[in-house]
């Protein structure tokens, strides 16, 4: 081979390595998931000429854009938010009633339903053609956004009116587990006979509610979801902002589904800190050599459990890989104490928070973690076996 064809037949291979790069990157943009709201084509003219309501917080969000000032600037008619627990803004701590109020921005009303109210009102419902749900979950049955969308999904079906889903990622929405919810332990908590890791969008969710009769009286919600684009339920993904107060990054809302269970203990899981869900500690030197002090911390938590007090425990934020829903950390702690009562101060909540009484009577008598999930594993197969009925996205 020549000089001359020896530098010609690189610079093809260089203009060929280049554009498979180029190629591979746009494809590699492209598996980037495509929020409902980040898809406005979609659902701009559903909206053209209606008087709309929004079910929103802090993540609603197109692109930097908070949904309800792009719709307001595309022109439609937003008469109304409804505020989840968090708030509209998502600065409220965790139970924390709020009241009524208007948003400076846009001047559109604020209604709280997260407390006495957990609906928009019939009243309120004949004020608007349609509901908006935006909201991100992170896949855990406790948490209360997705009981919001339960009864939001009630007053649509008691007032006719339409309900759209602009549907989000879950980033626990690789998987399932967990005992399934039973009748007796419903609450603002846990609403639907679902697992504490639901492996659903809240999409998804929406089509389940809806199919299996779930609501009041059997009633139908008439539904409409935007789905993600570029997902399925091996996707990893992170939302672009903390989806609530105490959620601050990707290890946390991975370590949620496990951890929650201690707010039913007298063990801080580092409320108060800026890494909660993330450390587990006790005012007791004993309980390990990880120290953190919880305290009132704007933007987190102002009044968290062992406010002030040095805890002594464990930290997990390097954790590699986090682990998926397991009893471990909370059986591990419940043998740390002498006395379960000292540990367990909230039986009643734990048995809200893992949806069956079972699991605890388990605990007390002493079983492992394996024969404890054994408990659940039936209808945990029969709960993912209806579950694949409402997919919308690859499993």
């Amino acid at each position: 081979m020549s000089l001359r064809h020896l530098f010609a037949f690189k610079r093809k291979g260089w203009l060929a390595l280049v554009l498979l790069l180029t190629v591979y990157t746009l494809n590699a943009g492209n598996l980037t998931p495509i929020c409902g709201a980040d898809q406005p084509s979609q659902y701009l003219p559903l909206l053209k000429d209606k008087k709309v309501g929004l079910v929103v917080n802090h993540t609603s969000l197109v692109g930097q854009e908070h949904l309800a000032d792009f719709l307001q600037r595309s022109g439609i008619a937003v008469k109304a938010i409804y505020a989840p627990e968090h708030g509209f803004r998502g600065e409220a701590d965790a139970g924390e009633k709020f009241g009524n109020t208007t948003d400076a921005k846009t001047g559109i009303p604020i209604f709280s339903i997260y407390g006495k109210t957990n609906r928009p009102s019939p009243e309120q419902m004949e004020q608007i053609d349609l509901l908006i749900y935006d909201i991100q979950d992170v896949g855990c049955r406790f948490y209360t956004y997705i009981s919001t969308l339960h009864y939001v999904m009630e007053a649509c079906a008691a007032s006719g009116k339409k309900l759209l889903v602009l549907d989000r990622p879950n980033p626990n929405g690789d998987y399932c587990a967990g005992p399934i919810l039973k009748e007796p332990f419903h609450s603002g908590v846990g609403v639907d006979p679902l697992p504490i890791v639901h492996g659903c969008t809240v999409g998804e969710l929406a089509r389940m509610i809806n199919g299996e009769g779930w609501l009041a009286n059997k009633q139908l919600c008439s539904l409409e979801v935007i789905p993600v684009k570029n997902y399925d339920h091996h996707t990893s993904y992170e939302p672009p902002v903390k989806p609530s107060p105490n959620l601050p990054n990707y290890a946390s809302i991975r370590l949620y589904p496990s951890l929650c269970l201690f707010e039913a203990t007298s063990v801080s899981i580092g409320r108060g800190t800026t890494f909660p869900f993330q450390v587990i500690g006790y005012p007791d030197p004993r309980m390990g050599s990880f120290e953190f002090t919880p305290q009132s911390l704007k933007g987190f938590e102002m009044n968290p459990l062992q406010k002030d007090k040095a805890c002594f425990g464990d930290d997990l934020r390097n954790l590699n890989p986090l682990p998926s829903f397991t009893l471990r950390f909370f059986l591990e702690w419940y043998h740390k104490f002498d006395q379960p009562a000292a540990f367990l101060s909230r039986e009643r909540w734990f048995n809200l928070l893992t949806g069956d009484d079972k699991i605890l009577k388990m605990i007390k008598d002493g079983k492992s973690e394996s024969e404890i999930e054994q408990s659940w594993k039936a209808e945990l197969k029969d709960y993912k076996k209806m579950r694949s009925k409402y997919l919308l996205y690859k499993e």
